[in-house]
């Protein structure tokens, strides 16, 4: 499709942008840009709603938006005194003046179709994909003999909405948008490019008698392949209930399905055409596998996000985290500069964003872990919770500085929580660790025992799993067993000594210090 406007021409195909029959040279966003408001000509938009858009929710100056409007306009020939073609409006945001003529190319015969010449809608011009990934959630099928039942369908597709909004990493298109398709037989391919987004989630819903079905699937819009499917079942005693347990369980099954995808399509492409969001992910990819190379690749992707895009807070708050896992694992060179390090990133992510619940789970586990800042790092995941009540890492990594914090029981909640949003979470293995720190602190050994070996056998390098399991193995009487575990340890971290234990973990209360310290001197470690 091409779009004729003054002397210019848009082509949405090969995303150029000519003028007198000349290429005019663009960048990516200025291009997204032009199209964005070409595309809403019928209307003022916003700057909430352009870095919503073509910013993908990421937070710029508004001396940036400016730059880009007016690199834009000297693209078109345009400029901030005339305001020909992209109008200022005071207080409001920018509004595209020109009359367009639209020409489909896909019709055997291309036939333009001028704004001044119908009365009829614009037609479609379908939005380039945002630079994160982006969802659109269509109403779910009802399947149900009972037609009145459908506003249950409805309002858990709604929670599901508002739930993965919260995620900043991802761009949800709005409910009336999704909501347009309900009741219509539909081509993934064909909404994913009126929608401008590469995944859908669509799904049906069946009540017979009290019991509720529901099933969803995740679906590739650019090549219609299935990355996930679930059912989830319910009995209808308290309808609101029952809709808080579908969107949980929901959106906790697709987050993970929906990074894990991101991560495998950016390593299809080549390493020139990354962006700062592909450079996160692939460092977010390194950091899942929690080996020591892992995590210097992940630390050089985060620090070459942070090159890219100054203000992205949560490439800051990885990195950071990124310290502490060098910590828990006896792998820092030199930790009063690395722990100063991995402190000073994760304080730039929260004044760069209080509004994203990534960088304030990472951050706040870091000044929690690294600084021994309990109160200032449970308080920013608090904060990230509520912004985003359905974030797995919030709930396990704030179990976590609660147990350090001497309240294992609290943080078995906070664990267990997050087992049951994420059950396939890449980071399962943390968890698990949690867990099993949690419980021997309680003196509950033989469940100790079990979450370390879970973990364990999950990630044979972390130490801290490894640790618990000879400890309460050795707690709990089986001394020749942990005997055999703490080889594994001596050889995971030769330095380790029951003399610098609190310079390995900030554990705060005397009896939990003991507990640790008691079953590992059983084991066999070294003073």
């Amino acid at each position: 499709m091409h779009l004729e406007f003054e002397d210019c021409l848009l082509d949405l195909k090969r995303r150029e942008l000519s003028r007198d029959n000349q290429i005019v040279a663009t960048t990516p966003m200025v291009f997204d840009l032009l199209v964005y408001l070409a595309n809403n000509r019928d209307r003022v938009v916003s700057k909430d709603e352009l870095m919503d858009t073509v910013w993908s929710g990421r937070i710029v100056s508004e001396s940036t938006l400016g730059s880009q409007i007016n690199a834009l306009r000297r693209a078109v020939g345009d400029d901030g005194q005339q305001q020909r073609i992209i109008r200022t409006v005071a207080r409001k945001g920018f509004r595209f003046t020109a009359v367009v003529q639209v020409h489909d190319l896909d019709t055997e015969t291309s036939s333009p179709h001028s704004d001044t010449e119908s009365s009829t809608a614009h037609p479609i011009i379908s939005p380039t994909l945002p630079a994160k990934p982006s969802i659109a959630i269509l109403p779910f099928v009802n399947l149900s003999a009972e037609r009145e039942q459908e506003y249950l369908a409805d309002g858990v597709v709604e929670d599901i909405i508002a739930a993965l909004s919260q995620y900043k990493w991802l761009f949800v298109v709005a409910r009336n948008s999704s909501f347009t398709y309900k009741g219509r037989t539909l081509d993934v391919k064909q909404v994913g490019r009126e929608l401008g987004v590469r995944y859908l989630l669509e799904g049906s819903w069946r009540k017979v008698n009290n019991r509720v079905r529901m099933t969803g699937q995740l679906v590739d819009t650019t090549n219609g392949s299935h990355h996930w499917a679930g059912r989830f079942e319910g009995v209808l005693d308290d309808i609101f209930d029952l809709q808080d347990q579908f969107t949980m369980s929901i959106v906790g099954a697709i987050a993970p399905e929906l990074e894990r995808a991101e991560i495998e399509r950016t390593r299809h492409k080549s390493t020139e055409n990354l962006d700062a969001y592909d450079l996160y992910l692939r460092g977010m990819s390194n950091l899942h596998h929690g080996s020591r190379e892992s995590i210097d690749r992940a630390l050089e992707f985060y620090n070459k996000a942070i090159a890219y895009d100054a203000n992205f807070s949560s490439a800051y708050a990885m990195s950071a985290w990124c310290f502490c896992w060098r910590k828990a694992n006896g792998w820092m060179q030199d930790q009063l500069q690395e722990t100063a390090s991995g402190l000073k990133l994760a304080r730039i992510a929260v004044e760069l964003d209080r509004g994203d619940a990534v960088a304030l789970t990472r951050s706040g586990h870091a000044l929690g872990y690294l600084a021994g800042d309990y109160q200032g790092g449970i308080a920013l995941i608090d904060k990230a919770l509520v912004l985003n009540p359905n974030l797995a890492a919030a709930w396990f990594l704030g179990g976590f500085l609660r147990i350090w914090k001497g309240e294992p029981a609290t943080a078995i909640e906070h664990l267990t929580h997050a087992l049951r949003l994420s059950p396939l979470d890449p980071e399962l293995y943390r968890m698990h660790t949690g867990l099993s720190v949690a419980h021997l602190f309680l003196g509950q050994h033989d469940e100790a025992s079990i979450w370390a070996e879970k973990a364990f056998n999950e990630l044979p390098s972390f130490l801290l799993p490894a640790a618990v399991l000879a400890a309460s193995q050795a707690q709990a009487g089986r001394i020749a067993e942990a005997k055999i575990t703490m080889t594994h340890i001596r050889k995971l971290n030769p330095a380790l000594r029951l003399s610098n234990i609190l310079d390995w973990l900030p554990i705060y209360l005397p009896e939990h210090r003991a507990n640790l310290v008691e079953g590992l001197q059983k084991a066999g470690l070294p003073k």
